[in-house]
């Protein structure tokens, strides 16, 4: 049995706190907003490029601490040691012991991209072994396949690349639009992004698919053109680095952009426009992809 327990705090404090609490044995501290859910919501995740936004003024710090553990000792300890007058209100919600391996891999099933691909995570057997299938497990880089931008990204990828292609996958996230590329029959295939983690994911990823992608920093130049380009990011980011992107595709090569909402469509093709024109091509829940093909 683990006890989970919720103190409400103010931003001031919830970072002393919380690295208190870990010191006073908690087994995991998470922050959340106090008013998540009500009109007094505050978004804590903006666009890169973007002012970081301050933790929440009315933060909630969940601890999970092992049952036998002083509660009210260890929370004294851990308030006094963060400069807190006195131990903030808080819940306590009981937590069983559970098998916490089978309970999360129980929340991911293969997912349908079409009839020739599958996302199949690697405790699954594969829905249809005669399809492309892509194994991919959750982890610390973006690109499950659950989320529709992925979705719109696989299907362009599975219409637009051909046998041979060279293939730039910009901002490769877990590299799963690069081993999707390599799977279908593209020549080279390369993943770009400014995250060292995200480089790691694509090279095991990679490797467990049993595909050669070559993987580098974003900030190191590119040597090449690619006959595919594609890039499943964010608005503010894809319009920032709208020229790089552009210089990337090949004479008569093809560009594919996603992480795009719907009501964002003008802006990103209005950056692209000295370079690429873009059009919508497809959309799903709310997300575009934009499509554009290079003067020869």
């Amino acid at each position: 049995m683990w006890l989970s327990v919720a103190l409400d705090t103010d931003e001031r404090f919830v970072e002393a706190f919380s690295e208190a609490l870990m010191d006073v044995g908690a087994v995991s501290v998470s922050i959340e907003d106090a008013d998540a859910g009500t009109a007094a919501e505050v978004p804590q995740f903006g666009e890169p490029g973007h002012p970081a936004q301050p933790l929440w003024e009315h933060s909630r710090v969940v601890a999970l601490f092992d049952s036998a553990v002083d509660l009210a000792s260890a929370l004294a300890q851990a308030a006094a040691a963060a400069g807190l007058d006195a131990v903030p209100n808080f819940a306590i919600t009981e937590v069983a012991e559970q098998d916490w391996v089978r309970l999360t891999q129980s929340q991911f099933d293969p997912i349908e991209i079409s009839e020739r691909l599958w996302i199949v995570p690697s405790w699954h057997t594969a829905p249809d072994p005669a399809a492309i299938n892509l194994e991919l497990d959750p982890g610390l880089a973006f690109g499950t396949g659950s989320h529709p931008t992925t979705r719109l990204c696989l299907e362009w990828i599975l219409d637009e690349v051909p046998a041979g292609a060279s293939v730039l996958d910009y901002g490769c996230g877990s590299g799963i639009l690069g081993i999707a590329a390599a799977k279908v029959g593209a020549g080279k295939v390369v993943g770009v992004d400014i995250d060292e983690r995200a480089l790691e994911a694509t090279r095991e990823n990679a490797l467990r698919n049993h595909v050669d992608i070559e993987v580098q920093h974003s900030g190191t130049p590119l040597a090449a053109r690619y006959d595919r380009v594609v890039a499943n990011i964010l608005t503010n980011p894809l319009c920032v680095l709208a020229p790089a992107i552009a210089a990337c595709v090949a004479p008569g090569g093809k560009l594919a952009l996603s992480g795009v909402l719907e009501a964002q469509a003008e802006q990103v093709i209005a950056a692209y426009q000295p370079y690429i024109r873009l059009v919508v091509g497809e959309a799903h829940d709310g997300w575009i992809r934009l499509e554009g093909q290079a003067r020869c």
